[in-house]
């Protein structure tokens, strides 16, 4: 029994520094995901926040059929050749669970 694994991140905008390149990377990033297996289960803007500490702009959730196919994605030359237009862009905070099944 193979258990799901899921990247969640939490996207934080600066309004004064703006997107930068994260549109660029957004849409870039998408296949690369795809290629290793990745489903978007949310990829989106529309964020509520339970907790006033935590109020990210957008959010991201992505499920991986194997915790192999998650690290090999993010590991990736091709991940690795855009992924300085997030870091440079916006603050993004990302973390990776396993599911229950």
């Amino acid at each position: 029994n193979l258990m799901s694994w899921y990247f969640i991140v939490d996207t934080y905008i600066d309004e004064q520094k703006g997107r930068g390149e994260y549109d660029e990377y957004i849409h870039d990033v998408k296949p690369i995901v795809e290629s290793y297996g990745g489903e978007y289960l949310a990829r989106t803007e529309n964020v509520c926040s339970f907790c006033g500490g935590r109020t990210p702009q957008r959010v991201i959730l992505i499920k991986f059929d194997s915790k192999e196919n998650l690290d090999a994605c993010f590991s990736s030359p091709e991940y690795k050749a855009i992924m300085s237009k997030r870091n440079n862009s916006v603050d993004s905070r990302a973390v990776i669970v396993e599911g229950i099944k």
